[in-house]
């Protein structure tokens, strides 16, 4: 069964699998090659039966290890080339299928279960992510002009870059960040672009920090931080942006998401909307994922997210497509959480830790091998909100000051 399974997967490279009685089973051929360890009896079968969900948790519980060839990041970067090269056959492709006409009910997500979702990932101790985030905390895709940027400085261009998009022209913009997290993104907006802002999450614990920050930045008056959920707002925004949040959404609320967004826009509004996307059509979310990490999440295809601002009355004026920008976001991450790793086991404890590297790892190869990008959606309500070229972009981008964490801004170059 075991053989069933890699056999029909393996196109390129060598997977070895030291079974529980010590004997080796080698599949595939060449470069490169990973060899693993199956502790017991019944970890073959679990991963044989279920090994989307059953690998990570056979690894989480250390009933299945990285023996040679590399780490876990090795593995699932074997693993999910191999994915891309081929099609699930079997048990495999039929549970697929399942997922794919069940997603439905497991993206539905009302406020209550909303709030829960994210507490489930977003309340950990800030601590944690103060370890392996960038100084600003931000927890999205980085933006790499060079691809030699630190961290620090591929958020603070991310956080330019969207900037730019917003067209911040004027002061006294009135801006809503919907999923601000702690804060980075909504404070440097204020204290650049003399805008007030009001950034909204379900994080008790990233509105706590957002609203410290934003007393300490001295920019309580024009930056405030409120725990609510999208659909409860009222009011006219000038300008509004979401960034890292709509994967938490979900198909069935998406006509929900973008009315409301057509509500809370001004008529000569511009909204910047950035998220991961699939580039190769609607899916479903990987039932480890779905379990341990991001509960309730769901990454949009192209064609579902466009549809469902179309069918809002809401106009599409600019995609980009960031490509390998979270792959090289995500390495980071990983490498940083490694060097931290002993501290973050005295947090919590080794499994949680195996978890975290698990999903740092997969998450990386998922852009690199599995079709994951982000995608950067500009929207209006009228077409007469935006200069006719995009130039403002740039010039935007050329000029805008963002630091990030209360530091001393620096101009862009």
């Amino acid at each position: 069964m075991l053989g069933h399974l890699f056999d029909s997967l393996l196109k390129k490279g060598t997977l070895t699998a030291i079974l529980p009685g010590g004997r080796r089973v080698c599949y595939g051929r060449g470069e490169p090659r990973v060899t693993i360890r199956l502790h017991d009896s019944r970890a073959v079968l679990a991963l044989v039966m279920n090994p989307d969900l059953k690998l990570g948790e056979l690894y989480m519980d250390g009933r299945l290890t990285v023996e040679e060839g590399g780490d876990v990041s090795h593995l699932l970067a074997l693993l999910m080339h191999n994915l891309s090269l081929s099609q699930p056959t079997g048990w495999h492709r039929l549970t697929r299928i399942f997922r794919n006409t069940t997603r439905l009910f497991a993206q539905f997500n009302p406020a209550v279960r909303a709030k829960r979702n994210v507490a489930h990932h977003y309340d950990l101790s800030g601590e944690l992510y103060a370890r392996f985030l960038d100084r600003d905390r931000q927890y999205s895709c980085a933006y790499f002009q060079t691809g030699d940027e630190t961290i620090d400085e591929a958020q603070i261009a991310k956080k330019r870059h969207i900037a730019a998009k917003l067209l911040l022209n004027k002061p006294g913009l009135r801006v809503l960040d919907i999923g601000c997290g702690w804060g980075g993104l909504a404070l440097d907006i204020a204290r650049d672009a003399n805008a007030t802002v009001l950034g909204i999450t379900l994080s008790e614990e990233q509105i706590a920090v957002a609203r410290e920050r934003s007393e300490k930045a001295h920019l309580s008056e024009c930056c405030r931080f409120e725990l609510a959920d999208y659909r409860t707002l009222r009011g006219s925004y000038d300008r509004i942006v979401s960034v890292g949040m709509f994967e938490h959404v979900g198909v069935p609320h998406y006509a929900a998401f973008f009315s409301k967004v057509r509500q809370l826009l001004a008529d000569d509004g511009v909204m910047l909307l950035h998220t991961i996307g699939r580039l190769d059509g609607p899916g479903s979310t990987n039932p480890w994922v779905a379990k341990y990490i991001f509960p309730g999440g769901y990454v949009p295809s192209l064609s579902e997210l466009t549809a469902a601002v179309e069918e809002n009355g809401l106009l599409i004026t600019d995609i980009e497509v960031l490509r390998l920008h979270y792959a090289k976001t995500l390495a980071e991450w990983r490498r940083r959480f490694d060097g931290q790793r002993a501290e973050i086991a005295k947090l919590y404890d080794e499994r949680f830790c195996r978890m975290w590297e698990f999903y740092l790892a997969g998450a990386e190869m998922a852009f690199r091998y599995d079709n994951e990008a982000v995608f950067q959606v500009q929207i209006v309500k009228h077409q007469e909100a935006l200069p006719l070229t995009r130039d403002y972009m740039f010039e935007g981008e050329r000029s805008r000051n963002f630091t990030g964490a209360g530091a001393r801004p620096v101009r862009a170059a």
